[in-house]
């Protein structure tokens, strides 16, 4: 029976895995990103998984590189949102378990939240995964899904599939059992590039705020409007009493260039002084 285990995780979605698995299980360390420049000044931040740990206790390692030289004293390493694809070399050494924020194998990649919500998507969910040399391909030990609303956008949507991830690593630990993941319906969520933030008011009003939805609140959609860009934030189909309409969207909450976000209106308000 495997009796170490360790997490391996970075962004936020990988500090809320780890403080929920922590509550229930022992983590003997956590490996995470080093601390990178940010901000203004550029001062050094230390990852968001690194201050839970910390908070919690939790040892924490904070490797260059997680190449073969890098010890890990671990049966299992929960991997949650680290950042990097793992080598080779460490899945050799332990059973890696991956949390991936989608139905597998629908929307493997980078930004599966992101690509489930511009697509549309009527649900989406949690797989854990054996971690594989293939991007998200691994065999899958648990997978559960829940719907998707209007009312839902990534930030949400992180921290429901976060609360899953828990349950469902809870009650597979510590000796999962695999299935082979399917091939059929296989799809990619390619990394969010300038573009993708690009709102287009000509195109259907669902899919501008599908968009919208997906790159809040985190990212930000791009937008002109009367000449003006913008960040929108938050918007919702316009009705006769809509204030700020653009595209058949309502626009709720938007952030001129250089200012901090605001409802829309205030920054009507902005706009007749």
């Amino acid at each position: 029976m495997a009796d170490r285990l360790a997490v391996a995780a970075t962004a936020p979605f990988g500090a809320y895995v780890l403080e929920g698995l922590a509550a229930r299980r022992e983590i003997a360390f956590l490996v995470t990103r080093p601390d990178r420049p940010a901000g203004r000044g550029r001062k050094l931040r230390p990852p968001a998984a690194k201050l839970v740990a910390e908070r919690l206790g939790i040892p924490v390692l904070q490797p260059e590189k997680l190449d073969a030289s890098v010890q890990l004293d671990a049966d299992i390493v929960v991997l949650a949102a680290y950042g990097v694809l793992i080598p080779e070399a460490q899945l050799e050494r332990a059973l890696w378990l991956n949390v991936h924020p989608s139905l597998l194998p629908r929307w493997r990649g980078a930004a599966p939240v992101e690509r489930a919500l511009m697509a549309g998507d009527a649900e989406t969910g949690v797989t854990i995964h054996e971690t594989v040399k293939e991007l998200d391909a691994g065999p899958i030990a648990a997978q559960a899904a829940f719907p998707l609303t209007l009312e839902d956008d990534a930030g949400t949507v992180y921290e429901k599939t976060s609360s899953l991830a828990v349950t469902l690593l809870d009650g597979i630990l510590p000796e999962p059992a695999f299935q082979p993941q399917p091939e059929d319906g296989a799809c990619y969520a390619a990394k969010i590039e300038p573009e993708d933030r690009e709102l287009d008011w000509s195109r259907p009003p669902e899919e501008n705020l599908n968009r919208i939805r997906a790159l809040s609140p985190h990212i930000g959609a791009r937008a002109e409007l009367d000449g003006r860009r913008l960040l929108v934030w938050r918007a919702r189909p316009a009705g006769p009493d809509s204030v700020l309409v653009a595209g058949g969207l309502e626009l709720l909450e938007v952030q001129p260039e250089g200012k901090k976000r605001m409802a829309a209106a205030d920054y009507l308000r902005g706009l007749r002084r």
